[in-house]
């Protein structure tokens, strides 16, 4: 069965949506997950949500046992996509004031055909 439980980052409720086979996966796992939900400002804005080793974020929560949650708003160091040459542009954290600002909604983790997707948002999840 699917949950859905209420965490808190900074002050801000984050609703978290465990699919069933995340909750089964999330038991049987021995470290715990740590998912890192990138904002990225640069010529756009992105929203990913990365699995880590260990979470770097500024913003952290243990949402579990088996899971830590981390916000991670960051900016690409120029504006330049010929100046990449294919390569990921290299990121540094973006100074932001008043974080709890940008603290996502939602969060939606599922585990499926052998690796973690997961998802988050501003608006009511879909």
């Amino acid at each position: 069965m699917a949950t859905s439980e209420l965490i808190e980052m900074l002050g801000k409720p984050i609703q978290l949506h465990l699919s069933s086979s995340a909750e089964k996966k999330l038991a049987e796992i021995e470290q715990p997950l740590c998912l890192e939900m990138e904002l990225y400002f640069s010529c756009l804005i992105r929203k990913q949500v990365r699995v880590r080793d260990e979470l770097s974020s500024p913003f952290r929560v243990e949402a579990s046992e088996k899971l830590k949650i981390g916000f991670r708003p960051v900016m690409t160091k120029n504006c330049s996509v010929s100046g990449c040459d294919g390569e990921a542009p290299p990121l540094s954290d973006f100074p932001i004031e008043k974080p709890e600002r940008y603290i996502p909604h939602w969060l939606k983790l599922d585990f499926r055909k052998g690796q973690w997707w997961s998802e988050f948002g501003y608006a009511p999840p879909p």
